[in-house]
């Protein structure tokens, strides 16, 4: 009778041990409740994309002064170039479609990657 007490106690705890595992998830608070804080609404050239483009050092290598791979991203004409032909989103994007930049640096964050998304699908406006 002893054994038959011990056995079902056994099972029992085996019982409880694979419920509770079965019960944890390792899922972030992230994944949980997602939040989008990235404001993709009326994108300005002058506060939003200038800004990112500071950010990630672009104007350091493609300017006026060092246009390296014969890019220049320096004023709104220049950086319409390569808007229009799709290859600063492309590069930005690290999508294959153009060289993947920041070169030797983290890619974008991607609200940034978002924001001049959204400036470009907003018309490239020059505010």
């Amino acid at each position: 009778m002893f054994c038959k007490f011990v056995e079902v106690k056994k099972n029992a705890s085996i019982l409880f041990a694979a419920i509770l595992a079965s019960a944890c998830t390792y899922n972030t608070e992230e994944d949980l409740y997602p939040t989008n804080d990235c404001n993709t609404l009326e994108m300005s050239l002058a506060t939003d994309i200038i800004p990112i483009l500071d950010n990630y050092s672009c104007n350091s290598c493609h300017s006026s002064t060092s246009n390296a791979g014969g890019v220049d991203l320096e004023g709104y004409t220049n950086l319409k170039i390569w808007i229009d032909n799709e290859r600063l989103l492309g590069s930005i994007k690290q999508d294959g479609s153009a060289s993947p930049m920041p070169k030797a640096a983290a890619k974008m964050a991607q609200c940034d990657i978002d924001k001049v998304e959204a400036w470009i699908t907003q018309g490239a406006k020059n505010n």
